[in-house]
């Protein structure tokens, strides 16, 4: 099997490279990226073409035609970034993966595409269920939407193509994946990475844990390796079982605040002897929403996965707990021995 991988320098796509080129010696990826430093590692093995390419500037159609399934991992997924500069997102979230989109249909690919638990946004179910929950987004002026907008209307575009033109296609919803290479801790900058990388950021620069809204807010939180665990099993697509079908990705049983999950961290820092001392200093604080992110932003009291669908069909479920997971985070970033 020829795997496309657009986005493979990314969170999500290097550690699926690498678990690919682990476990899966018979296959080979076409990888994309506009950046490769997660993975500069992995580009001498033989199973790997790398490409150096902008898909916002340059074609890719060529290494579409050439794969048999194409996975458009490239995405802006920052809400600082939502807000600031909206239609950033959407030309590379929507417009540049709507054309990959085209391509698979023209030449009859497999598409396994991104989708995030976004699209549910502010909906009020207990949990989120693939077909029945609804996609409930705020004003136009909460540009923070514009993520979750474009996401949905590929979404939506993707599905039309499985009825009218018979696209082969797999939707999955990302529930906060986290682990190792998440985001680069460096940038101190307020919602410059997402939350787990974001706090320890704040530790290790000296800032205050600031919790937008109060930190109340509900989120399940998914170890990148169980995560990469219900990938493989879409792209095998054993029995068809992957096939026109969405599924949340998420672990449900990691569920917590924000609020605790900075209490969480800032205990474990604690235990490393490079951020016990700094971590002794920090403290916890409220901020208003619209100071940290700005007017257009709109948050999200609650976001609580169903993956009855995944369990059943991909034979999935998600083993690793929170603790253990921001363990792997923090002993990846902070070498020296926990206590």
């Amino acid at each position: 099997m020829k795997i496309l991988i657009v986005g493979a320098g990314g969170f999500i796509g290097g550690h699926l490279l690498e678990e690919i080129l682990k476990n899966h010696r018979n296959w080979h990826v076409i990888a994309i990226d506009i950046n490769a430093d997660k993975i500069s590692h992995l580009l001498a093995d033989e199973n790997i073409n790398f490409f150096k390419i902008d898909i916002l500037q340059d074609s890719i159609e060529k290494h579409v035609r050439d794969c048999d399934v194409v996975l458009p991992l490239a995405a802006i997924a920052s809400p600082a970034v939502y807000v600031t500069d909206p239609l950033r997102v959407f030309e590379l979230d929507f417009e540049a993966n709507l054309q990959i989109i085209k391509w698979a249909v023209k030449y009859e690919k497999r598409v396994i595409f991104p989708s995030t638990s976004e699209v549910y946004g502010m909906c009020e179910d207990e949990e989120f269920r693939e077909d029945e929950s609804n996609c409930v987004t705020g004003p136009v002026c909460k540009q923070r939407w514009i993520y979750s907008c474009s996401k949905q209307m590929l979404d939506r575009v993707i599905y039309a193509h499985g009825l009218k033109n018979n696209l082969n296609y797999t939707l999955f919803r990302p529930f906060n994946w986290i682990g190792p290479k998440l985001d680069d801790i460096s940038n101190s900058d307020n919602g410059s990475s997402r939350v787990v990388t974001q706090f320890l950021s704040n530790i290790v620069h000296e800032k205050d844990i600031k919790l937008v809204g109060g930190g109340n807010q509900i989120r399940s939180f998914t170890d990148v390796s169980d995560a990469i665990g219900a990938l493989i099993k879409i792209i095998k697509n054993e029995n068809n079982c992957a096939t026109r079908q969405i599924f949340n990705i998420g672990n449900p049983n990691n569920q917590a605040s924000i609020k605790n999950l900075a209490h969480e961290i800032l205990d474990l820092a604690k235990k490393y002897d490079r951020l016990k001392s700094l971590a002794e200093k920090i403290k916890i604080v409220e901020i208003n929403p619209h100071e940290y992110y700005g007017k257009g932003y709109q948050d999200v009291a609650y976001r609580v996965p169903s993956i009855e669908r995944a369990e059943a069909l991909l034979q999935w479920k998600p083993k690793v707990p929170l603790k253990e997971s921001l363990q792997k985070i923090m002993d990846s970033l902070f070498k020296t021995t926990s206590k």
